[in-house]
């Protein structure tokens, strides 16, 4: 009979894992994370409610590997590359400059810590709960699962404002994971355990340098094909080899977990790997563990408790103040909606509290009533406060912004270019030394001609030139377009375009990830092509049938089979590069995270196109 039981409460978790979104999508509740529904399905199908699922190896097993993959994937989240102090500050609508948004990042969370263990104490001072450090983890975490889907799906992540929210999650959950772990350390039977610590996280800085050394070698790339597949068995590896060692050192399997997540995520995956990834976990081994987190929950009991009722509005008016006092520190910068909006956002939390109160319950730290109200507030979060983020944050700020092209030096090639380039989504600017009087006069009516002194890097750092999205270097001297090629690309501008004739300054520019165009390769290749191509040279020249090129980074779309896209409009898929492979696109094509997009139609349409799902391209 256990093994019939076995079977059938395996199965009733795997349908109702599978079931979920799809009923989500049919009846468009795309506000509430999938996590969240799966939480609920299990409430419907457990203890709360029909007792459908009894507990056994199987699901055990299972919902234990779904928690240690979400950890690590958890670490795979966090983009070190948010932690680089280089960035383009612009001018607010408030007047002022925006803030450096680590610094501000970081002093708000330090409030939100702060503010977290004062109303840890009162819970404490109150007999509500009884430890106050784990409390102040519980109430400060964020919630990357919440906060990342929502930016994107707002078209926030290249905004300021957006970078901030962004960098404020990032740090809580780096944070608190780690300080979770000494705390589960220093209470898990004696102590002494926090100083072994110290051996896991040397192991993984040994572990990362081999990573280093050893992910470019021709032989991995030539096993990474094929069923061989070395970079998946590689990151399997090493989620099992750090599980272990957390274990053996008496930490919990969590750590070695999430470890291994951020390990991954600082060796710079190639994102086709990181989809896999994403697959495998989302796809099978998460939604059990969440649809058993709702199975687990008995609400019956927890609703007949007054001091569980008492505490649900308590802890969901904790979460709310312990975000809204640090973040009103934004207010000198933005405006009330955006401000209350951010801090409603910030307020989501599941994942990292649904640990701590397994953690503490198995520690028998707190009650098992604890642990599931705990969780039971951190599943509303989830569910009320993006709708609240997006019933308060102003629209306008998430409209796109135009994307700055600079054009260093005017002549008969950028001049055109930069008045047809010109358009809702671009905005070019040519910078030239000064023009006599009378072609001043006609560049006034025709073109945007910044005239500066001279092309020293002092002056072009003056004229803010490094703020630019897109440089295109094009003097007179082809070593000096070199040069401040270079430059550019030293400050941080993600695209620089530099004008070169000779082969050894051609080399040493692509060697800094510098665009070169020349006049002699640009006529070979033309005339080449009106020989052997004339009607696909006569599409790339067409100003209205041209073909572009749209990276898809709008997670909305992931995953929607071309029949299914919303904006055809006008517009024709020629090709998908998705990762090394060249597709031809068909109804039933399914988009994917960037795929590079090869498409032809009229220009207004197309800038439209890459707006919707290039938005977090230039984060």
């Amino acid at each position: 009979m256990e093994q019939h039981a076995s079977v059938a409460s395996l199965v009733i978790v795997i349908l109702a894992a599978f079931i979920t979104p799809i009923l989500l999508h049919r009846f468009k509740l795309t506000f509430i994370p999938v996590v969240v529904a799966e939480i609920l399905v299990g409430l419907i199908i457990g203890k709360s409610g029909f007792n459908l699922v009894e507990q056994d190896m199987w699901i055990g097993t299972l919902s234990t590997l779904g928690f240690i993959f979400l950890m690590f994937l958890s670490g795979v989240e966090i983009d070190f590359a948010a932690f680089k102090g280089s960035q383009k500050r612009e001018m607010l609508p408030s007047g002022r400059l925006e803030p450096n948004r680590f610094l501000v990042a970081c002093v708000i969370f330090s409030g939100i810590f702060v503010i977290s263990l004062g109303l840890s104490y009162l819970f404490v001072f109150f007999g509500l709960i009884q430890n106050a450090f784990l409390m102040t983890l519980i109430i400060s975490t964020i919630s990357l699962g919440v906060v990342v889907p929502t930016l994107k799906e707002e078209h926030l992540m290249n905004t300021g404002i957006g970078q901030i929210i962004l960098l404020i999650a990032v740090i809580a959950d780096l944070a608190t994971m780690v300080l979770l772990s000494v705390f589960v350390s220093l209470n898990d039977q004696g102590s002494g355990n926090m100083w072994l610590l110290l051996i896991l996280f040397g192991a993984g800085v040994v572990l990362y340098f081999l990573g280093r050394r050893f992910q470019n070698l021709n032989i991995f790339e030539k096993l990474s094909a094929g069923t061989v597949q070395i970079g998946t068995r590689a990151v399997f590896t090493l989620i099992i080899l750090l599980v272990a060692l957390s274990e053996s050192l008496g930490a919990e399997n969590i750590l070695g977990a999430f470890l291994a997540g951020v390990l991954v995520s600082m060796l710079s995956p190639n994102q086709e790997m990181v989809q896999k990834l994403d697959s495998f976990g989302y796809g099978f081994l998460i939604p059990i563990f969440f649809v058993m987190v709702g199975v687990d929950l008995d609400l019956w009991t927890l609703l007949s408790d007054k001091k569980m009722l008492l505490l649900i509005p308590l802890l969901m008016a904790a979460f709310l103040l312990s975000k809204f006092i640090p973040v009103y520190a934004l207010k000198k910068w933005y405006d009330s909606k955006t401000v209350i909006a951010s801090a409603f956002l910030l307020t989501s939390t599941l994942s990292l509290v649904i640990a701590a109160a397994k953690i503490a319950e198995r520690l028998n730290i707190i009650s098992t009533e604890i642990s599931g109200t705990l969780i039971l507030v951190a599943v509303i979060t989830c569910v009320i406060t993006p709708i609240f983020f997006k019933k308060y944050f102003p629209k306008e700020i998430a409209q796109a912004k135009k994307i700055k092209v600079a054009f260093v030096g005017a002549n008969q090639l950028t001049l055109p270019v930069s008045r047809e380039l010109e358009s809702s989504l671009y905005q070019p600017i040519l910078f030239h030394t000064k023009l006599e009087k009378s072609d001043k006069q006609i560049s006034d009516s025709l073109f945007e001609i910044r005239e500066i002194e001279d092309y020293e890097l002092e002056t072009l750092e003056q004229e803010e030139l490094f703020s630019f999205d897109i440089i295109v270097m094009s003097t007179g001297s082809e070593e000096l377009n070199a040069m401040l090629a270079i430059a550019a690309k030293e400050n941080g501008v993600q695209r620089v375009i530099a004008l070169v004739e000779s082969p050894d300054l051609e080399e040493n520019l692509l060697e800094h990830d510098i665009e070169i165009f020349s006049a002699l390769l640009s006529n070979k290749t033309l005339l080449r092509g009106l020989i052997e191509s004339p009607s696909l040279i006569n599409i790339l020249t067409n100003k209205e049938t041209s073909l572009y090129e749209i990276r898809m980074a709008n997670m909305q779309f992931h995953g929607m089979t071309l029949r299914e896209f919303p904006f055809t409009g006008d517009i024709i898929f020629v090709r998908i590069f998705r990762g090394k492979d060249s597709i031809v696109p068909h109804g039933d094509t399914e988009l994917k995270e960037n795929d590079r997009l090869i498409v032809t139609g009229s220009k207004k349409y197309v800038d439209e196109l890459k707006r919707e799902l290039e938005f977090c391209e230039r984060c």
